[in-house]
């Protein structure tokens, strides 16, 4: 806590409270607590902090300083920034007062909130004034980011604009003892945003009850409907139903790539409890049930109540509860589970407005659950995998999103960061404090560039700061660099696994020596070769890549990664071994790898999970990113004890040697799982064989993995568990996503590293 100023009179304190403390009810707290503690003075929302005189005996001030963090409101992230002694209010009671503009570099933007338990117990009340209606919220709970056009948050400042209060809610808004005191998104049946159901063929329903209705009979009949959230649109049908579920994935022309599903967390049937959809523990409980409402990726129960198509082939499911009223109000009367996918053309950004989603979702919807409440920016929702006992963020979006995270650096002026080409975040960064965006997408079309560019204006225009120079990632043809490039301002590359390994040291806050494995599909190498199989020793802005995977050369570019047998092929023909010639293609790949003019050399561990999976018959051709290494992780069975592979050291650069595992996966006399198993083993081993012998040269003793096939939860578990157990600390993501959705928070520290190290 900061220490009070000295020399002068204890009548009252000035206060600035900064962090997360706009949109969380933080104002009528205070109010309240000043009340109760019976002292008199103001607060008011001030650019991005709030500020707070209060006034009376000592005793009571100190305890309301030391309440303003501890009692703080559940999504509140106060920071005591300043205290200063001053004068009396000149007043009595306490005021909330107008909110005043200015520097909003210290301003948090909440993300969006679930529904809370006291909306909810109002909403299924009778008779309350509420009932039943899906867009009733409070202080604690509703719309935030995905609402606000500026900042200080107030009404008048978000898309709720344009609904006028009602009497009984001017009322609310305006008692400090009402728990609706100063919520900006209050609402109600009488002036609040409303339901329109509509039928291609000819229906509609433009009341609350009478929408919901209709798209129950919808979805009760087989059909998809597109049902508007808070920060986009899902597509939802009966996840029970294998005739529902392979429709959608037929209209949505997406065969395998896992649907999401939301259930109900109170069920009218038993069958659809949680615990007998997943087997579920009390982490990825504890994920399920917290207020961000993100989809947790957990075991499917043999047998549970689930259509296969739901995630064909795996073994895993991602399961979401209801996070607004309306779901609240659909998953209650519906009874079963339905899948709860992105209503958008796959890579892009989730759909945000009726007419994008009439028009470009025609094929995909049989109708439309839509609502009045415009949604200013698109959030997608938050991806969490429970990986060595915690919680790991792979996607950022509601609930978790703009990401505001404190690092030990500063920057000399403020820059954007726009991160690398698929899973892509931007991030602003300026004083202390990177704001990494909600996922945006991949970046090889035309909505998600345009979001892009919404997304970057947006976060400039919010904090009030515009960017004074642009990083981007070295691979010179990604859209994000050429992007980068035509802004007018300076623009600095930082080198793909230098910015995976700053955001892991980032996120921890490290500065110090550590080693990292920065393992993932591809980068592009400082040598124009490209990497993927990294180790990396140093700290940010300093890194020193000291270990690589032995490099193949992979036919196919961009399509080896949709079709995993091009790079089974190539790492069989690199250790003389003659595989695929049961493809059409082969004898015509065979030519152009032995010319070797069109290839390119990889180090990427990625497409050895993508040759391994294609060499045990799991996936010769995949229909979505990552889908072969998902096969191969659910095949593998009990993993073994493993042997590190063979490594070349020539004084140097120690490289990685792969290939005993091509005769092994090959090794018919083994089970699938058994081989699976061991090559996930062979690489866990290598990370310990690789770490002790860094530690033997100096000392290291902390290990960090990152990087996109860190994802896979049996390979890092495996690698943490022989790591703790021979003494090493290891780092792994919490909060920035290992895979490319971390890029852009990495660049921002790695050139601030830089900038503080010149």
């Amino acid at each position: 806590m900061l220490e009070l100023r000295q020399g002068a009179s204890l009548r009252g304190r000035r206060i600035v409270v900064t962090g997360r403390v706009q949109g969380v009810g933080f104002r009528p707290f205070v109010k309240r607590l000043a009340c109760r503690l019976g002292l008199s003075g103001w607060v008011r929302n001030h650019a991005g902090a709030v500020h707070i005189v209060a006034c009376g005996d000592a005793d009571s001030l100190n305890r309301f300083v030391a309440d303003l963090i501890a009692r703080a409101p559940p999504f509140a992230r106060p920071r005591l920034h300043e205290i200063d002694p001053c004068g009396a209010a000149g007043a009595d009671g306490f005021l909330i007062l107008d909110s005043q503009g200015g520097d909003l570099r210290g301003a948090d933007v909440a993300p969006d909130q679930s529904v809370c338990e006291e909306c909810l117990a109002e909403m299924r009340d009778p008779g309350a004034r509420r009932h039943r209606y899906p867009f009733t919220n409070c202080t604690q709970c509703g719309p935030r980011y995905t609402i606000v056009r500026a900042l200080p948050y107030d009404r008048a400042s978000t898309t709720m604009a344009g609904f006028a209060m009602c009497w009984n809610c001017r009322r609310e808004y305006a008692d400090p003892f009402d728990r609706r005191f100063h919520a900006e998104p209050i609402a109600c049946p009488d002036c609040g945003p409303q339901l329109r159901f509509v039928d291609p063929s000819g229906g509609s329903a433009p009341l609350a009850g009478d929408a919901i209705a209709a798209a129950l009979g919808t979805l009760r009949n087989g059909m998809t409907v597109a049902v508007k959230g808070i920060g986009g649109y899902h597509l939802m049908c009966d996840a029970t139903s294998e005739t529902a579920v392979g429709r959608l994935r037929r209209a949505k022309r997406r065969p395998h790539k896992p649907f999401a599903v939301m259930v109900a967390p109170r069920p009218s049937d038993g069958r659809f409890a949680l615990g007998r959809l997943a087997e579920i523990d009390g982490v990825e409980e504890a994920a399920l049930l917290s207020a961000a409402r993100p989809i947790v990726l957990v075991r499917r129960r043999r047998g549970a109540a689930l259509a296969s198509a739901v995630a064909p082939g795996l073994d895993e499911v991602g399961l979401m509860l209801p996070y607004s009223p309306l779901h609240e109000l659909l998953l209650d009367a519906f009874g079963r589970p339905v899948v709860a996918t992105s209503a958008n053309i796959s890579g892009e950004p989730v759909l945000t407005t009726a007419e994008d989603v009439e028009l470009r979702l025609a094929g995909c919807c049989d109708a439309y659950l839509h609502h009045d409440r415009p949604i200013e920016r698109p959030a997608d929702d938050s991806v969490i995998r429970v990986i060595a006992g915690r919680p790991r963020i792979l996607r950022l979006g509601r609930g978790v999103a703009p990401l505001a995270v404190c690092i030990p650096y500063r920057f000399p002026e403020a820059v954007l960061a726009c991160g690398g080409q698929l899973k892509n975040t931007a991030s602003l960064a300026f004083d202390d404090r990177v704001v990494v965006s909600p996922h945006i997408g991949d970046m090889g079309n035309l909505r998600s560039s345009r979001v892009f560019d919404s997304v970057a204006e947006g976060m400039q225009s919010l904090f009030g700061i515009r960017a004074q120079g642009i990083i981007h990632d070295g691979h010179p043809d990604f859209t994000s660099t050429r992007w980068a490039r035509r802004q007018a301002l300076p623009a600095a590359s930082v080198q793909h696994h230098f910015a995976h390994a700053s955001a892991l040291a980032g996120e921890h806050g490290r500065t110090t020596h550590l080693l990292v494995f920065a393992w993932d599909g591809l980068g592009y190498g400082a040598d124009g070769t490209l990497w993927g199989g990294e180790t990396l020793a140093g700290s940010p802005g300093r890194w020193r890549r000291v270990g690589t995977f032995r490099s193949v050369r992979i036919v196919g570019g961009d399509r080896a990664a949709l079709e995993p047998w091009r790079s089974a092929c190539c790492f069989c023909w690199e250790t003389a071994v003659e595989w695929g010639s049961h493809r059409p293609e082969f004898s015509a790949m065979r030519q152009v790898w032995q010319e070797g003019s069109v290839t390119q050399r990889t180090s990427s561990v990625g497409r050895l999970f993508d040759a391994a999976a294609a060499l045990l018959g799991l996936a010769e051709t995949a229909s979505y990113d990552g889908q072969a290494p998902a096969l191969l992780e659910c095949a593998a069975s009990a993993l073994p004890a493993g042997t590190p592979l063979p490594v070349h050291d020539d004084g140097t650069i120690r490289t990685v040697d792969w290939s005993p595992l091509v005769p092994s996966l090959l090794d018919a006399r083994s089970s699938v799982g058994r081989r699976a198993a061991a090559f996930h083993a062979a690489l866990a081993a290598t990370i310990l064989a690789e770490a002790r012998h860094w530690r033997a040269v100096d000392g290291t003793e902390s290990v960090g993995l990152t990087g996109g096939v860190f994802q896979n939860r049996r390979l890092t578990e495996h690698a943490v568990l022989a790591l703790e157990r021979d003494g090493f600390e290891v780092l792994l993501h919490e909060r920035v996503p290992p895979n490319d959705g971390g890029l852009s928070f990495g660049q921002a520290v790695e050139f601030a590293a830089r900038s503080a190290g010149r």
